[in-house]
């Protein structure tokens, strides 16, 4: 089961593991209570680095599929207590930490889509369309968008020719993109939607950036993240309701 290929970079070989990981689970592989090979069987069977692992578990754990015990290993989650399940409790802890996290991306990925803007070489904004056109991949055959999202993110950091903006990111790992705790992968319909509209959003980012517009790059990157920030606010508001 050796899926290493030097031609592909970290974040398409997280994508490539962590998909075949959730379809060994939706298969029946995997079913609820059982325990995962550990970090160092996946990374063997699957032929990638333990960072890799971790990120492409991390993606699972974050989509309720499986869950972490400290000393035990990873292990799978029954239905119910899967992202789709409708006895689901959300962490609102987990939601704060994103919503923190986001507070903390915004200021900076503003900056950094104005550099872009003004920076970006033409491999740079071709990169961007390119990862920007995995995403509408994702969303027509109706897989997570996390990782292409997360591309995506780097691709603009990187057209900063800053590398300090992609370390920043690079330092939170997945966790900086945390959407698809927000919408419920069972409720088909209201998730894609979700993630046509993140789609839309970046759309107007990368457009300013390849007109070389600074200020458009700004605002549609202040409109994006601070819409998340909107979102996670609305769904704490929620589960504060719910708990009284």
């Amino acid at each position: 089961m050796q899926v290493k290929d030097r031609n592909r970079g970290p974040g398409s070989l997280v994508s490539q593991v962590g998909e075949t990981l959730r379809q060994a689970i939706l298969s029946g592989q995997y079913g609820p209570g059982d325990k995962l090979p550990s970090e160092i069987e996946l990374t063997e069977a699957h032929g990638v680095s333990r960072t890799v692992i971790r990120e492409a578990v991390a993606v699972l754990r974050s989509d309720g599929l499986v869950e972490v015990r400290q000393g035990a290993g990873i292990f799978v989650l029954s239905a119910d207590g899967g992202l789709g399940g409708a006895n689901r409790k959300i962490d609102k802890a987990r939601v704060s930490s994103d919503l923190e996290v986001l507070e903390i991306r915004t200021p900076l990925e503003i900056e950094a889509a104005g550099l872009a803007a003004m920076r970006r070489s033409p491999a740079q904004e071709e990169t961007i369309f390119a990862c920007h056109r995995v995403i509408l991949d994702c969303i027509e055959n109706d897989r997570s968008i996390r990782e292409a999202d997360l591309a995506l993110h780097f691709a603009i950091a990187d057209a900063t020719n800053n590398p300090l903006f992609r370390q920043f990111l690079e330092s939170h790992g997945s966790a900086v993109i945390p959407q698809s705790k927000v919408v419920a992968e069972s409720r088909s319909g209201e998730q894609t939607a979700y993630r046509r509209l993140i789609h839309k959003e970046h759309e107007a980012i990368i457009v300013a950036i390849s007109d070389r517009n600074e200020e458009a790059a700004r605002n549609a990157m202040r409109d994006h993240l601070r819409g998340s920030q909107l979102r996670y606010r609305d769904l704490l508001k929620a589960l504060r309701t719910t708990a009284g």
